[in-house]
């Protein structure tokens, strides 16, 4: 009974606090940071299924018979002691149940050869999506993200790749649509790679969405430093390769060579690329370096350092925080140290760019690198609430309350004001019946009945409670009057 009560409570509280978004929030995962120690453990129960509207199981991989391989079977799947992480991931549905999980293939590690050898023969694209539609069906994913990076780059096969990844699309969306699953694609982002790869018309036919990955737009393999997502260009992008690097002029690329506004979703990066400099007393945008900079203290990888890593050290060690005026984004020198990042201030710029091009979206790689435990004093999760209040209009998620606030229940026989979960209160005599109702007195408050007990519940500031559709409405949507 308790937990069928909070399931409904949740659920309320979710379409109350998102009722007005039309965007697109997407969230990768990745599933490995399971097994980082101390403050970078990220597992299924740190992420907050309010945040996201997708979220993305990195990653599963192809096998050379085009089916979907499970990578990690010890960690995927609940056979042979496994840790059933798979399960544990969609059972976050039953908390959200507007939530979408979508099953990504791919990935930078995967590579393109085998994605070139399936798309280029009619009978493997067929296996693969009948495959790949039994694979979600199975494990109760609502779609798949195809994420090869990239056709006809790399391993892949240049000459036939570009046309091949249409008719692999095809046979997908063929297949997905008996089932009605959802088909996506993460993509490059800039002109010089995206021509070389994508169809930008028929790809966006036939795709839900499409999440631009406008980030590693710089990294150690540069000659010079440089930020990994900057909004726009500086001064030192003087070539037109390097104009191209930037989040706005890869984002009207893809809206100019055909690309629906509303498909597109502006992928942002919860972590930094680090340089080694090459000159102490240089340390600007564009000045050499000898290779990768430090890595985080989790994710353990030169030239790479999660948000949740880099705000421990600034927390601690004096760095000096740099603001690039032309490129909306920071970058923090110490020493020979030099880290081009994103903090709150860019990724609410970021999203409000999404939102000032009505792109469909924002999406981020990844979850585990925001400071999903909160240690540096901007809460839980500071990058995406950010996100999220930008294109919710203000608006802060739900969260998932703790095992010690889900106990609180009242009869009708009491008067009790102890906090629930989600910030209702129990008490009074008026429940009669199970249901949602609104209150009689008040046009934002409602209750929720369970059995003998009743929850109160207050509307987001500006709301009132609709009870025609059960959700907190806009003012304009409710008629107060009537009830």
């Amino acid at each position: 009974m308790v937990k069928l009560l909070l399931i409904l409570i949740f659920s309320l509280f979710w379409v109350s606090s998102v009722f007005a978004q039309n965007k697109k929030i997407v969230c990768y995962v990745g599933t490995w940071s399971v097994y980082r120690h101390g403050n970078g453990k990220f597992e299924v129960k740190n992420i907050n299924p309010f945040l996201c509207t997708h979220l993305m199981y990195g990653f599963f991989g192809i096998n050379e018979d085009a089916t979907v391989r499970i990578i990690d079977p010890y960690l995927d799947l609940e056979e042979n002691w496994g840790r059933g992480n798979i399960k544990e991931f969609n059972d976050l549905k039953l908390l959200n149940p507007n939530l979408k999980t979508i099953a990504a293939v791919g990935g930078w590690n995967e590579g393109s050869r085998k994605f070139s050898q399936v798309a280029a023969n009619a009978q493997l694209r067929r296996r693969f999506a009948v495959d790949a539609r039994e694979f979600c069906l199975k494990y109760k994913f609502d779609g798949l993200d195809l994420d090869w990076e990239y056709p006809a780059q790399r391993d892949g096969i240049e000459a036939i790749d570009k046309a091949n990844f249409i008719l692999f699309l095809k046979e997908l969306r063929k297949e997905f649509d008996k089932s009605g699953l959802l088909l996506s694609a993460a993509v490059a982002s800039a002109e010089f790679s995206a021509e070389i790869s994508y169809d930008i018309p028929v790809v966006s036919k036939l795709l839900d969405f499409i999440s631009v990955m406008t980030y590693d737009l710089h990294g150690s393999w540069d000659n010079v430093t440089g930020l990994n997502s900057p909004l726009y260009a500086g001064p030192a992008d003087v070539s037109d390769l390097q104009r191209q690097l930037n989040v706005n002029a890869c984002i009207n690329y893809w809206i100019s060579h055909g690309a629906p506004r509303e498909k597109l979703i502006l992928g942002m990066a919860l972590y930094g690329r680090s340089f080694t400099l090459a000159n102490v007393k240089e340390n600007g945008i564009g000045v050499l370096h000898n290779g990768p900079g430090i890595g985080g203290q989790y994710s353990n990888q030169p030239g790479f350092i999660g948000y949740n890593e880099l705000c421990e050290r600034l927390d601690v060690d004096n760095w000096q925080r740099i603001w690039s005026e032309e490129q909306q984004t920071p970058y923090v020198v110490k020493g020979l140290n030099w880290i081009g990042y994103d903090d709150i201030e860019s990724i609410t710029l970021k999203a409000k760019f999404a939102l000032d091009h009505n792109l469909g979206g924002g999406m981020v790689w990844s979850l585990e690198s925001d400071d999903f435990l909160g240690v540096c004093g901007h809460g839980r999760n500071p990058l995406m609430n950010a996100i999220y209040s930008v294109l919710n209009n203000g608006q802060t998620p739900s969260t998932v309350p703790t095992e010690a606030t889900t106990s609180t229940t009242t009869t009708t026989t009491q008067s009790n004001t102890n906090t629930t979960p989600g910030g209702g209160s129990g008490g009074s005599s008026e429940c009669t019946q199970t249901g949602i109702f609104p209150d009689p007195n008040n046009c934002s408050k409602y209750f929720l009945c369970h059995d003998t007990t009743k929850f109160e519940y207050t509307c987001p500031a500006g709301l009132l409670f609709d009870p025609v559709n059960l959700v907190c409405n806009w003012p304009d949507n409710v008629n107060c009057k009537s009830y």
